[in-house]
């Protein structure tokens, strides 16, 4: 390539960098000028578009800063912090319409505060898996197959999906359950810590960043940060008050604008990082990437929600579901545990990928009750097919927890392999 076409290809990046900031800058500058004169008064779906236009833009940033962290900590490790940086406009709405259900328990926020989380680990599964193992299998004319060790996302997805399994039989997530999810999350983080540095090649925006040197680089993704994190902790709020406002302006369900456009929007940049990874070729690190986040979500989010809700309700208690609700996080555990165990062989070929495809897509056009249920029983169903007819995936997921603890006590074993 010349040095020209270079040339403008950084300044193409830089631009890209520019355009996320300036699309956050309106929501703040609408945040600054409510809250210190009368305000401006913006239609629901104004108000939704601008906002979540900010949370988008703020959560590329996010992406892109967090990708270059991984030349300054060992990989493994950055993949987490990748995963953990780019759902945090996910917990910021999650934590808002939590603590909004604390300050008014029998109010329809109740009803809200676990409707942003399913949807966003079902998006994250029905939608990433499935598109990053179809784009992978386009470029490259095989099935991914995963490369680099995953036992620890495997083990630790896992152990959160069975613990998910409790909420609906106490129609709540309990807090000593919550608890368990925040200490899965934790040891999770500090096994990551344990690997080497094996920074990967940078492209995009990320890599004009890193390009800077690394004092220069350093300071770019602190103030990268900062505004991002400025941004959507400033939008969250009338984000997601115009989404439910929008609801009952076009006589929608706002549970359903909740579940499934707020997620759309925060996890947005997460699944295009994954996707152009996929498109390099590197589609173990795509879908790494998006099953770390999934063990992000499952654990630290699920397990903060009825923390957020406490503090706001000024006294000890789990987060309450509804009759919704107990259904919904059933069908999420059921569609998490399926994929766990179809992972297990640590590949993901098109066939399997447009079979998850295609539930998802089923069960998010038919949104009836009734439908809900049988999705739950067919993921259950299917996972136990799966085991029972390839005793294999046993085998392997006993030998993934077993590197997992012989990675905690200091030890390493040779990483799970597919068994022929």
């Amino acid at each position: 390539m010349s040095e020209k076409a270079q040339a403008n290809r950084r300044t193409g990046q830089w631009g890209l960098i520019a355009a996320a900031i300036a699309v956050g800058f309106p929501a703040l500058a609408l945040r600054w000028i409510n809250a210190s004169s009368d305000g401006i008064d913006l239609a629901p779906g104004a108000q939704s578009l601008i906002f979540g236009a900010g949370i988008v833009g703020a959560a590329f940033l996010l992406a892109w800063a967090s990708e270059v962290a991984q030349l300054d900590i060992s990989q493994g490790l950055a993949l987490a912090v990748v995963a953990l940086i780019a759902v945090l406009p996910e917990y910021s709405v999650d934590f808002y319409l939590a603590w909004r259900a604390g300050q008014d328990p029998s109010g329809p926020f109740v009803h809200y505060a676990a409707a942003n989380m399913t949807g966003a680990n079902r998006l994250l599964i029905g939608l990433g898996w499935s598109s990053v193992a179809l784009v992978y299998w386009i470029r490259r004319h095989r099935g991914l197959a995963l490369e680099r060790p995953i036992s620890l996302e495997i083990v630790a997805l896992f152990a959160a999906t069975v613990i998910a399994f409790i909420f609906p039989f106490f129609r709540e997530i309990v807090l000593w359950a919550a608890a368990i999810l925040i200490l899965i999350f934790v040891l999770y983080l500090w096994l990551h810590s344990k690997g080497g540095a094996e920074p990967e090649e940078l492209v995009g925006p990320a890599a004009a960043i890193a390009g800077v040197g690394k004092a220069g680089r350093r300071a770019i993704v602190v103030a990268l940060a900062l505004y991002a994190a400025s941004v959507i902790v400033m939008a969250a709020k009338p984000f997601a008050d115009g989404l439910i406002e929008t609801g009952k302006v076009l006589n929608l369900d706002e549970f359903l604008l909740i579940q499934w456009i707020a997620p759309l929007a925060s996890e947005a940049p997460e699944m295009l990082v994954a996707l152009l990874l996929a498109v390099r070729g590197n589609g173990s690190g795509a879908l790494i990437l998006l099953v770390s986040a999934q063990v992000n979500q499952w654990s630290l989010l699920v397990g903060s929600l009825p923390v957020v809700y406490s503090i706001s309700l000024g006294q000890v208690s789990g987060l309450p579901l509804d009759n919704r609700q107990v259904w919904e996080v059933l069908l999420t555990a059921a569609q998490s545990l399926f994929a766990v165990v179809l992972l297990l062989r640590l590949r993901l070929g098109p066939l399997a990928a447009l079979f998850i495809l295609a539930l998802f897509t089923t069960q998010l056009v038919i949104s009836h009750e009734l439908v809900r249920h049988i999705f739950s029983f067919i993921y259950i169903g299917l996972a136990v097919v799966l085991v029972a007819v390839d005793l294999g995936r046993v085998r392997q997921f006993l030998h993934m927890a077993r590197s997992v603890a012989m990675l905690a006590s200091g030890r390493r074993v040779p990483e799970a392999r597919i068994e022929t």
